[in-house]
């Protein structure tokens, strides 16, 4: 193919580049992503302090506590209760003399306490504090789980178990870690299977899933060095895998369907990886910016659990796109019609097969011959589904929600019911001269007092009032007998913060004072959430705007794309509320419902599934577009577009989904919902929104789709990917240029 028949659109270049200097390329792309993840490995990780995440009152009362620079061991609780239901205390104390001695032999422990018999008598509750290490969690707290267990083995009338911040943590870690594991052993065979059926040919099938795979580990080395700019959290690496097979898959799927298609009619294969760059990759250049910009809208949230999605996702998706134009057309140059080798029989006799298509004609002839009655049956359809939205309840997930499958969970739940202080409480944190500390002292004291009339708070003595060493900062933890999540905590908070603190320490002259803890972190992020969600979508919104006007020079074009993928975003918050706010679908997902949604899921989702939906709109309507350019009505391009395209989205949208299903397996609740939520988001975007939704507008609207004020019309038509659809010209007759989108 000659220069002047391909044109000079930049991924045409870089394509012909690669393709023509394959070793080159390849090694390139091996050398960046080896050195990206070299980069991560010596930079390490800077994680998000757990001070950072909090907004509101909380993280005022976070600053006064951190001002009184308390010494905060961490404090394992060894829980001694009867498995049968009848309590023998005199057993009891025997086994808490013996824990007691073991842990004081332990180099990890500096204070035992005396054993503590809880309200009802039966049960003993021994709090041991541990020594400040660097070391991780199950380095400090295996040996006092052997400890703990060999007290078990001797006391075998008895339950002895271990609970406590630490050791909570260390099971967690093991429960994630075995989950990203499993998403992993589970994503890349789905993928496979997936692409297998869509390509018929091993190679062919492999080659995205090693793309999507290699950005990946590259953005996950850079994100890792990019976090000494901005904190990473510990889910970043699990939303860098989601996104990240999810468009690496996706864009790799576009270009070889492409190439694929060029070279089934005739072209070779270097011409055809040419019109593949400036059709399909032109659409993944737009689709990759317009899932950048959306990411970047998590910036304006200003909170850093969204800070470091943002920053992981805009990587991982920039890789992708850099992958798909460089290194894909290299192998794909290289190995020329190889890529279709191995072939799978039955398979390949599916994919390769070029005969008309009944199946999206027979999907589209509602959309097509009944426009207005088809938009408006699905239109009402989507938003019946978005409606359980209307009373979407946000709320984090709290120690009530984490998998009860494991020893120290089950653990947990008996030291709560036993003594409440150790579950849910508020933290009192108080700042005052030093020679008012007495007053203090009273106010908290007259504060307790108080509380006990309301039967929102725990009284078992666990609980008392440290004061700094300067006596000018005084905390105090309230203990609830609630949940973190339930409405009897919330309730809790806000008495504390709408009398009994005004009324008691508001009293004390120069005091400033706050309420922090869980439940307050709880209600004061999903009201930052609530504030912040308009203007993320505000810039989303308009920013997406702009790149498909620029790109398809239509207004109309522009606002059809974000009217659908609002209603796509709709529908899959109303699943997710529908979900997860009831009880029916708990023993289907394996998941206990706390009545609500993650707090920072609805942001969070929005965005990505705004840019994802993206990537379909921009290839689909590109296709349409080629062949309004070629002189075709709209109702007949819209027919041919979406059919042309129907194979290649229909396989791209069941790799997303089968990627963000494995999700939806993972143990805990935030990743369960946001694995959900996306898989349902691609399939109603999939289906109903660009086989029924997009046709029946468009048709409607007719030449009306391509309307632009006089300063966004292009000088000249341009021919776009025409050319890639047309038999050769006749001889004698010049061939036209080939352009972008």
């Amino acid at each position: 193919m000659s220069k002047s028949r391909t044109g000079g659109a930049p991924t045409v270049r870089i394509a012909r580049w690669s393709a023509t200097h394959p070793w080159r390329a390849i090694a390139g792309w091996l050398v960046f992503v080896v050195a990206c993840f070299a980069l991560g490995s010596v930079t390490g990780v800077n994680k998000v302090e757990s001070g950072d995440e909090n907004i509101g009152e909380v993280s005022r009362a976070d600053a006064i506590y951190e001002s009184g620079d308390f010494n905060d061991p961490d404090v394992e609780s060894v829980l001694i209760t009867s498995p049968s239901g009848r309590f023998d205390r005199a057993e009891a104390d025997k086994a808490a003399k013996a824990v007691t001695q073991r842990m004081k032999s332990l180099d990890g422990v500096t204070e035992v306490a005396p054993p503590m018999p809880s309200p009802k008598g039966d049960a003993l509750i021994v709090r041991v504090t541990l020594k400040e290490s660097e070391a991780d969690s199950a380095e400090r707290v295996q040996p006092l789980l052997d400890a703990t267990g060999a007290v078990q083995g001797q006391f075998k009338d008895l339950r002895v178990e271990q609970v406590g911040g630490e050791s909570i943590g260390m099971a967690l870690n093991e429960t994630l870690g075995k989950d990203f594991k499993r998403a992993e052993l589970f994503s890349l065979p789905v993928t496979l299977i997936i692409l297998l059926v869509a390509f018929g040919a091993l190679i062919a099938a492999a080659v995205p899933v090693l793309l999507a795979l290699s950005a990946v580990a590259a953005a996950i080395g850079l994100s890792t060095a990019a976090s000494h700019l901005v904190p990473a959290v510990e889910a970043g690496n699990s939303v860098i895998l989601l996104i990240g097979m999810a468009v690496g898959v996706d864009y790799s799927l576009f270009y070889l369907r492409r190439e694929r298609e060029e070279r089934a009619r005739g072209r070779n294969h270097l011409d055809a990886v040419e019109l593949a760059a400036a059709t399909s990759g032109h659409a993944v250049v737009v689709s990759g910016i317009a899932v950048i910009i959306s990411m970047g809208g998590l910036f304006l949230a200003q909170d850093s659990t969204f800070s470091s999605f943002a920053v992981g996702s805009i990587l991982v998706v920039a890789v992708a796109v850099i992958g798909s134009l460089t290194v894909l057309p290299a192998i794909l140059g290289k190995l020329g019609r190889w890529v279709d080798r191995p072939r799978v029989p039955l398979l390949w006799r599916i994919s390769a097969r070029n005969g008309k298509p009944r199946f999206w004609p027979a999907v589209l002839k509602p959309a097509l011959k009944h426009p207005a009655a088809t938009l408006m049956v699905s239109v009402v359809a989507l938003l019946a589904v978005a409606s359980p939205a209307l009373g979407m309840t946000l709320k984090f997930p709290g120690t009530e929600d984490l998998p009860r499958d494991t020893a120290v969970m089950q653990a947990y739940d008996r030291l709560t019911a036993q003594f409440p202080s150790t579950g849910t409480s508020h933290q009192l944190a108080v700042r005052a001269p030093a020679d008012q500390q007495p007053a203090v002292a009273a106010a908290l004291t007259s504060l307790v007092n108080r509380s006990k009339s309301s039967g929102l708070f725990a009284q078992d003595g666990l609980s008392e009032p440290r004061v700094s060493a300067d006596k000018t900062v005084t905390v105090l933890e309230v203990a609830t007998p609630f949940d973190g999540g339930s409405q009897q905590s919330r309730d809790a908070l806000a008495l504390l913060r709408s009398e009994l603190m005004p009324q008691t320490v508001g009293q004390v002259p120069g005091a400033t004072y706050a309420v922090g803890g869980f439940v307050a972190a709880d209600v004061d992020y999903a009201a930052h959430i609530r504030s912040k969600l308009p203007l993320v979508i505000g810039f989303v919104l308009l920013l997406t705007f702009v790149v498909m006007v620029v790109t398809f020079r239509s207004v109309v074009v522009a606002v059809t794309a974000i009217g659908l993928n609002l209603l796509s975003a709709g529908a899959a918050y109303g699943v997710v509320t529908a979900v997860f706010e009831g009880t029916w679908a708990e023993g289907l997902l394996d998941f206990r419902s706390n009545g609500a949604v993650v707090s920072w899921l609805p942001l969070f989702l929005f965005v990505v599934l705004f840019g994802l939906s993206m990537d379909y709109h921009v290839f689909v309507v590109s296709r349409i577009r080629e062949a309004v350019l070629r002189g075709m009505p709209t109702k007949q391009a819209v027919a041919e577009g979406i059919t042309g395209s129907a194979g290649v989205v229909t396989s791209a949208a069941a790799v997303m989904i089968g990627v963000f299903a494995v999700f939806a397996t993972l143990s805990t609740l935030d990743m369960k919902q946001l694995g959900v939520g996306l898989a349902a988001a691609i399939l109603i975007d999939a289906t109903i929104i660009r086989a029924v939704v997009l046709p029946s507008v468009m048709t409607l609207l007719g030449d009306a789709n391509w309307w632009a004020p006089k300063f966004l019309r292009p000088k000249a038509a341009p021919r776009h990917a025409a050319d890639a659809h047309e038999t050769e010209a006749p001889e004698g007759e010049p061939e036209r240029e080939l352009t972008s989108v």
